[in-house]
């Protein structure tokens, strides 16, 4: 089959969409609301759905991998916009380093586990991360 796609767009839920919905525009998102319950999230051409839905089970286990140009950048601006401290159970763990590249992580206020990436090489990349992130929450800390 072959693909001729545009994009990709998760939908990820909130447990509380009003407060998620300004966490994400806090972190550089281009808002715009489909609906009452629904917004689509851009960065660029990227972007994501936000529903106000929660299923607990759904959240802890919604991991996102956003590749980043340069991820020692990126984490100097995640640690400059100090969500942790506007948002209480938002939580940050810095760059780690593994053999396909680096990468910072970021918990958002519903609890999504959101991985900001920066690849060695344009090589194995799918496995490679897939072998080194495959199990929620034994990169970060809690």
């Amino acid at each position: 089959m072959e693909h001729k796609a545009i994009s990709i767009r998760p939908f990820i839920g909130a447990e509380n969409f009003e407060v998620s919905r300004s966490f994400y525009r806090d972190l550089g998102f281009e808002e715009k609301v489909l609906f009452h319950n629904m917004s689509l999230f851009r960065t660029g051409t990227l972007g994501f759905y936000l529903q106000d839905g929660y299923v607990k089970d759904w959240i802890d286990n919604t991991m996102v991998f956003l590749e980043v140009e340069d991820v020692e950048s990126f984490w100097k601006q995640l640690q400059d916009l100090d969500l942790p401290a506007k948002y209480e159970s938002v939580r940050l763990t810095g760059i780690r380093n593994f053999e396909w590249g680096r990468e910072c992580y970021l918990h958002d206020p519903s609890g999504i586990l959101w991985h900001f990436g920066q690849f060695n090489n344009q090589g194995n990349m799918a496995s490679s991360v897939a072998s080194q992130t495959g199990k929620r929450g034994s990169q970060t800390q809690k």
